[in-house]
C-alpha cells in the first residue's frame, strides 16, 4: 500500500454523502433478508438500488475480477461470501451482507449482521458481541490515539467474551480507492502502529470466531470459512477522524450513536 492519503473536509463531504447513500442501502434491506430468499436475489436487488434508485456504482462489482457487488456470508463464512441463487437462507441463519458504494469519486465501506427467522442465544450473543467490539474499536479513534489502540480493545473485548480474533482480514484505508493505506488489524498492543490524525478515514470491520481463530478458503478463491466450522460474524463502518474523536461516516438510521 502507498502513503497514508489524509483527506480534506471537502473529500470527507463527498465521503459522508456516499456513506449516507450506503447506509441507506442496509435500510432498504432490513425486510428482504428473510427466509427463502437466496443470496444472489439479495445481490441483484442491492445492485438495481445502488444503481437505479441512488444512481451510484456498486464499487465491489468488477473488483480484483469480483462479479457481483457484495458478499454474503453465512453461518461459518468468515467474510467473502459469493452469492449464489442456489443458497437461499433458513430460519436460524446468521448472514453478513458486505456492500460498497461509490458516488461522486469516493467509496464507502460497510457490512452488518442480519439473523434470519428463528436464531440460536448462543448465535445472537455472538452477533451482538461482534457489534460492540466494531464499536469497542470505533470509540477509541480520534488524534494521537495508534491503531494499536484500536487492535488492542477489540482483541480484548472479543476474548473477554470467549471468542477469538481472525488475523489475516483487517479493515483498511479508504477514499478515491477501496483498499489505501493503512491496514486496521483488530489485535495488537496500546500504543503500537501508525498515530491517527484528522482526515484519516478507514474501515474498523472485526470479525469474530465463535471457536478458533484458525480459517481456510475455500476452492472458489473467495469464500473464507472457519477451520472448526463454527460460527463467525462481522460488522463494518468506515470512519473518519476528526480534531476532536471520530465520524461514522456510515452510520444507519436504525442504530444508536454507542
Amino acid at each position: 500500500m502507498s502513503e497514508i492519503k489524509l483527506k480534506s473536509a471537502e473529500e470527507i463531504s463527498v465521503m459522508r454523502e456516499s456513506g449516507r447513500l450506503l447506509a441507506a442501502v442496509f435500510d432498504y434491506l432490513d425486510d428482504f433478508v428473510v427466509v427463502g430468499v437466496s443470496t444472489m436475489a439479495i445481490n441483484n436487488l442491492v445492485e438495481e438500488y445502488i444503481t437505479q434508485q441512488l444512481n451510484a456504482r456498486p464499487a465491489s462489482k468488477g473488483q480484483y475480477g469480483y462479479q457481483y457487488v457484495l458478499n454474503s456470508s453465512v453461518n461459518n463464512v468468515v467474510c467473502h461470501g459469493v452469492p449464489s441463487e442456489t443458497q437461499k437462507l433458513k430460519s436460524g441463519d446468521i448472514v453478513n451482507i458486505d456492500i460498497t458504494l461509490e458516488k461522486n469519486g469516493f467509496i464507502a465501506d460497510s457490512s452488518k449482521m442480519y439473523m434470519v427467522g428463528n436464531v440460536s442465544p448462543l448465535a445472537q450473543r455472538l452477533v451482538t458481541k461482534t457489534y460492540e467490539a466494531m464499536w469497542e474499536g470505533i470509540r477509541t479513534v480520534k488524534p494521537g490515539a495508534t491503531l494499536g489502540d484500536i487492535g488492542y480493545v477489540v482483541q480484548r473485548f472479543a476474548e473477554k467474551n470467549g471468542y477469538s480474533v481472525v488475523r489475516e482480514y483487517c479493515g483498511h484505508g479508504i477514499g478515491r480507492e477501496m483498499h489505501e493505506a493503512p491496514e486496521v488489524l483488530h489485535y495488537g498492543e496500546r500504543g503500537d502502529g501508525v498515530i491517527l490524525q484528522e482526515g484519516m478515514v478507514f474501515t474498523i470491520e472485526p470479525m469474530i470466531n465463535q471457536g478458533k481463530a484458525k480459517v481456510k478458503m475455500k476452492k472458489d478463491g473467495w469464500t473464507v470459512i472457519t477451520s472448526d466450522k463454527k460460527l463467525s460474524a462481522q460488522w463494518e463502518h468506515t470512519v473518519a477522524v476528526t480534531a476532536t474523536g471520530y465520524e461514522v461516516l456510515t452510520l444507519r438510521t436504525s442504530e444508536n450513536i454507542q
